[in-house]
């Protein structure tokens, strides 16, 4: 399964809506057309999960 690819743009959106409203997926996907909140969900969490191995 690969990754979708965000743009610059959507990242940016992305961490100033969480900032916003948290984790409130659905609410940041209906602000990126073709979006889901699925999606924006995964991406977030594999963007800023910290590894401690």
């Amino acid at each position: 399964m690969s990754k979708p690819n965000f743009t610059e743009e959507e990242d940016d959106l992305i961490a100033r809506m969480y900032k916003l409203v948290g984790d409130r997926w659905s609410l940041i996907a209906g602000r990126i057309p073709g979006r889901t909140s699925e999606e924006i969900e995964n991406y977030w969490k594999s963007k800023n999960s910290t590894s401690s191995t």
